[in-house]
């Protein structure tokens, strides 16, 4: 039996004081320059579009090769590995902004406005529960352990849903953040524009776009507790961590309106989701393990970026064919996805 502690042996990183402080501030540089891109609404063009996700392709392929030269070829798998499995939770967070917007009945030119609150929000969500994360690690023995048991639930949960046919679907009237809002507050039926409050016979009144900003926030903590996880099971290094969240989540305002159609086709996504998030569990798991018994292989971080690939490969394509004769965005195609 090893008497390593992970706890004692703290957390290696590699984010100073100074990189920190120049990582939060490009983040929120990129929100504000996102809010006035938004504060006009308009109906996003696939050319602006496209332009936007290039652009917010080329900055997180940039800051990885920066890593890798930078602090070696190990960080550097790292980072790539954390960033494909953010990327690839962050599609299936995308499919449901999309209901919710359908749900709301958003209006085309305010749809980039609410995903920008929904990315902020994930961000800052995100933030909170990797500083736990962080603190989690350092603290107890059996952090590891903890998140495989989430991941792995959450896998199993998805593989369930998958194969009863369970539909993804958005019920406003059952939402308890709505119905909360709409207990304290009276709701207006029409939107107006960017605002979420309006006063109406004297009274102030929440619009619609409130209550869809509030319902993609909720949305938001239960992505979080499952890709914070997912992330510690590649590295461990709370920086990374952070860093392959906000270039995941910076670039979905563009990447929604780019994939729009696109989304509804990916109906084994869930399926490739689970896998990866099961494997990263039973990576996790092990390396909890090898802390007490020095016997207990480890996944190295090459196989898993490998893995995480060939899942989204082979989903992606078994999803393209199961739906090539289906007209993209088309309802039905939606409602079958599993």
């Amino acid at each position: 039996m090893s008497a390593l502690s992970y706890a004692a042996a703290g957390l290696q990183s590699i984010g100073t004081p100074s990189l920190w402080a120049i990582t939060i501030v490009g983040v929120i540089a990129l929100l504000v320059l996102d809010f006035l891109v938004t504060r006009r609404p308009h109906e996003v063009s696939l050319r602006e579009a496209l332009g936007w996700s290039a652009f917010y392709i080329a900055l997180p392929l940039a800051f990885g090769a920066w890593v890798w030269s930078r602090y070696g070829r190990q960080e550097g798998i790292d980072y790539l590995a954390g960033y494909l499995v953010e990327k690839s939770l962050s599609v299936d967070n995308l499919f449901v902004f999309m209901l919710l917007l359908a749900a709301f009945a958003v209006p085309s030119e305010l749809a980039q406005r609410v995903l920008l609150f929904g990315i902020t929000g994930a961000l800052v969500l995100r933030g909170i529960f990797i500083a736990l994360g962080a603190a989690a690690l350092q603290n107890l023995d059996f952090a590891f352990l903890i998140f495989a048991l989430i991941l792995l639930f959450t896998a199993a949960k998805l593989l369930r849903d998958a194969f009863t046919g369970h539909e993804q679907t958005v019920d406003i009237g059952s939402m308890r953040s709505v119905r909360l809002l709409r207990r304290f507050m009276p709701v207006v039926q029409e939107y107006h524009g960017t605002k979420m409050t309006v006063r109406v016979d004297g009274r102030r009144a929440l619009t619609p776009l409130a209550l869809v900003v509030v319902a993609v926030l909720a949305t938001d903590v239960v992505f979080a507790v499952d890709s914070v996880p997912a992330v510690y099971g590649i590295t461990e290094d709370p920086y990374l961590v952070f860093a392959t969240n906000a270039f995941a989540l910076l670039g979905l305002r563009a990447l929604y309106f780019v994939l729009h159609a696109a989304l509804s086709r990916l109906v084994h996504l869930t399926y490739g989701l689970a896998i990866i998030l099961a494997f990263i569990g039973v990576k996790l798991g092990l390396h909890w393990a090898h802390g007490i018994w020095e016997g207990v292989p480890l996944i190295p971080t090459e196989v898993s970026l490998l893995v995480i690939i060939a899942v989204l490969t082979v989903v992606t394509f078994t999803s393209l064919r199961a739906t090539r004769n289906v007209v993209p965005g088309a309802k039905e195609v939606v409602t079958e996805r599993k």
